[in-house]
């Protein structure tokens, strides 16, 4: 009980700082003037929040874009949404639940057959210290739904990723992962384990270190780079179970705009063409990680343990 105590405290202590970001400075925006035309853009979780707003933004830069949804008619009300600020945009759905590893695969092999060619994939849906649930495996619903689900889409679409000439994937963590800690001896947070903080500081810490894995394997010649990232605290339906007074979060949160910068910025800014496996915050990198995000050897056994947990096949494995 103590240890859940601090880590509250903690986590307290990060939303202030947060906040602070938010409210007392100018939040940075994406400065970046380059152009997607031609380009082909899957971003998860796009029906509304920052990754509705992600997908409009790219629009306007001319990329073909992808939304992987679970209401196909919520992801339809959203491309109307966007078709009336941008009429030109370029917007496809298609169907997922990341929390069904099978919707995973279907959702991927039906973005392989219509696009040889995937330039950039935005792994933006998650939830947030929700009720412990489980997803259709049965893995515990924020480390599958946040984690598990788009380390396997990601692998899943990596060979059309490479087929890019400069590929990047985007996986919009959170600053909560510098609180987390993997717990490898029980990983699904089991028989009595389970605590929504604890589930969703996990979750975002192995995001980070798969993101710093990934770079890893792939290698420095590698044509795929890999980015993690801190939005910001934004006012979308992320935060339903965790902040739920909305004087709060309309006077302290980002609107889905500028909560989207640090995205942009990851798919687009032209001076990080060349790095890969770091993390952003926002717009500009931080060059330092907490002690249990600068572990590789958890990095590598959680990579492991992710392609044995998802069945991975041979071919997809780097």
């Amino acid at each position: 009980m103590c240890e859940k105590a601090e880590n509250a405290k903690t986590l307290v202590g990060m939303a202030f700082n947060d906040f602070g970001t938010n409210t007392l400075r100018m939040r940075r925006k994406c400065k970046s003037e380059r152009r997607l035309d031609g380009k082909v853009v899957v971003i998860t979780g796009a029906n509304s929040g920052i990754g509705k707003e992600s997908a409009l933004q790219l629009s306007k830069r001319g990329a073909k874009i992808y939304i992987g949804c679970r209401s196909l008619d919520k992801a339809q009300l959203a491309i109307n949404d966007i078709k009336t600020v941008n009429p030109s945009a370029d917007i496809i759905a298609l169907k997922l639940d990341l929390a069904s590893l099978k919707s995973i695969r279907q959702f991927a092999c039906d973005l392989k057959e219509r696009e040889p060619v995937i330039d950039i994939l935005i792994n933006n849906a998650g939830i947030m210290m929700c009720p412990e649930s489980k997803t259709t495996e049965g893995f515990e619903m924020q480390f599958g739904s946040n984690y598990l689900g788009p380390f396997l889409l990601t692998l899943l679409l990596l060979p059309h990723l490479r087929q890019s000439t400069r590929a990047r994937v985007i996986n919009v963590s959170s600053s909560y992962h510098k609180v987390g800690k993997i717990h490898f001896d029980n990983i699904m947070l089991a028989n009595g384990a389970y605590d929504p903080t604890d589930a969703y500081t996990q979750s975002k810490l192995a995001q980070v270190l798969a993101t710093r894995e990934m770079a890893r394997r792939l290698g420095d010649d590698s044509t795929v780079m890999c980015y993690a990232l801190n939005p910001g605290i934004v006012k979308t339906e992320l935060q339903k179970y965790a902040f739920s007074n909305d004087i709060m979060r309309n006077m302290l949160f980002l609107t889905p705009e500028m909560g989207c910068q640090t995205t942009l910025y990851c798919t687009l800014e032209e001076s990080l063409d060349n790095e890969s496996g770091f993390y952003y915050d926002n717009c500009k990198r931080e060059d330092s990680f907490v002690k249990h995000a600068d572990n590789m050897d958890d990095a590598k056994m959680l990579w492991q343990l992710s392609c044995e947990l998802v069945d991975i096949e041979e071919s997809y494995r780097i």
